[in-house]
């Protein structure tokens, strides 16, 4: 049941988007009230991540289905992780085939909470904290692009490697999404990277960034667990995630680098010569009845 869930469609998006711009042009042209003030940033936001949304559907339906390569490139992530001391993927895939009840919560996790915890983290954004809002939405936008492009460089998930030991934990539990390769929701040569490990990176840091509640590190913990989750069902590479959040930390360093160029354009610059026209402050001899020393 929780496999056959269906997600908006990108013409779904497309058209929502279409909507929202129409919408947000009559409401410009209402009479301002306090109403008004708070539906028109509403609807622009809501506009441009239904757009987004949009656009990362679109390009999930580009014609890539081919696998050259794929596999090999799989293999050489394996090596490369090895090279790196890090942990095999297979230990954690193991403990979600041996535990039938970390099986299903991982492959409920993976399948359910990664698209609704971005909007939901970007509603809350909105609204509670306006002021981080605009970064991590940027920072959204530039990593999604990222990982859309690197996509084109074909690489099979792990469980495409069956002869190494991985199963696909989703299948055992009636919960893969994806089908015969080409179908589905999303590209099942495309684990480079992780787009579900970089939309929990927004989430979890931007959580962290934001709010300064105690409870923040609660919701934080959304980062780690995809990143458990991701691997233990047989889904992604370590790499795959690693990749991602250096993508973040990029589409981060960018809208950063961006927002400084802004203020430095709007600050004014201490070169400039000093233009004050001097008719409006005369100086002491122009006073009327002004008489110079010794003049007398």
């Amino acid at each position: 049941m929780i496999a056959q869930m269906a997600w908006p469609t990108w013409q779904q998006a497309w058209v929502t988007t279409v909507l929202c711009i129409v919408v947000y042009l009559v409401l410009r042209r209402v009479r301002p009230s306090k109403a008004i003030e708070i539906a028109l940033p509403a609807v622009r936001e809501f506009g441009i991540l239904t757009a987004l949304y949009g656009l990362w559907r679109t390009a999930r339906k580009l014609p890539l289905a081919q696998t050259d390569g794929a596999i090999e490139r799989a293999r050489t992530i394996v090596d490369v992780q090895e090279a790196m001391w890090l942990p095999s993927e297979l230990t954690v895939n193991r403990w979600a085939v041996d535990n039938d009840w970390l099986g299903w919560l991982s492959s409920a996790y993976y399948v359910v909470v990664h698209v609704p915890s971005i909007f939901a983290f970007l509603i809350w954004m909105f609204w509670r904290h306006r002021d981080h809002y605009d970064r991590w939405r940027n920072a959204l936008a530039l990593v999604t692009a990222g990982c859309l492009v690197i996509r084109f460089w074909r690489v099979a998930p792990p469980r495409y490697l069956p002869d190494l030991g991985f199963i696909d934990v989703t299948v055992i539990h009636d919960m893969d999404v994806y089908g015969p390769v080409g179908t589905g929701v999303s590209g099942q040569f495309v684990a480079m990277p992780s787009i579900h490990v970089a939309w929990a990176g927004v989430v979890g840091l931007g959580i962290v960034a934001a709010s300064t509640s105690r409870w923040k590190w609660l919701f934080a913990a959304h980062l780690p667990l995809t990143i458990f989750v991701v691997s233990a069902t047989g889904h992604h590479w370590w790499l795959d995630g690693i990749v991602a959040l250096l993508l973040l930390g990029v589409g981060l360093a960018i809208d950063e680098g961006i927002r400084r160029l802004i203020r430095a354009r709007r600050l004014p610059s201490h070169d400039e010569p000093d233009t004050t026209d001097t008719d409006d402050h005369p100086t002491p001899d122009q006073q009327p009845g002004y008489i110079a020393p010794g003049a007398t």
